[in-house]
């Protein structure tokens, strides 16, 4: 899997969870699920073990929380606790629908394709790059109803 399709994917993370935190996070929350779920998929065409997709998230949590801290702490105390509690339940909800994502890549691997209705590949780069561009598509769709 090509280095800059991961960088595009994570990118693509980030700007879903943005919207996740903002005015239409009950619309954004069906993309940030299938985000996570992609990302999983994906990851198990890198090779990556279950328990990897996982780390790999709770690195990403980290570095949220590293980051958004200063804004966090910012807030009055009751404020910041409710973000940060929805921040973690967010993250968790990901790495459950990237586990299941993940799942679904490795069975599909142990099934036999019938050639009809089958899924795109998870290791073909230009099936991650359809789904990641499908992905953006819905949240471009959704962030320009917000502004229009």
């Amino acid at each position: 899997m090509p280095r800059e399709l991961v960088h595009q994917e994570l990118g693509l993370l980030v700007d879903v969870f943005g919207a996740m935190v903002g005015p239409l996070r009950r619309e954004a929350r069906p993309i940030w699920q299938r985000a996570a779920q992609v990302y999983g998929r994906h990851a198990a065409a890198r090779g990556l073990a279950a328990g990897e997709v996982v780390e790999e998230l709770q690195y990403f949590r980290e570095l949220l929380i590293r980051n958004l801290a200063p804004a966090i702490a910012a807030l009055r105390p009751r404020q910041g606790m409710g973000l940060l509690l929805r921040l973690n339940r967010l993250l968790d909800k990901g790495v459950a629908m990237a586990v299941v994502g993940y799942t679904d890549a490795i069975v599909a691997t142990l099934l036999p394709s019938d050639g009809e209705d089958s899924p795109s590949r998870i290791d073909d780069p230009d099936s991650v790059r359809a789904e990641i561009d499908q992905v953006r598509e819905e949240l471009s769709h959704l962030t320009s109803a917000e502004i229009g």
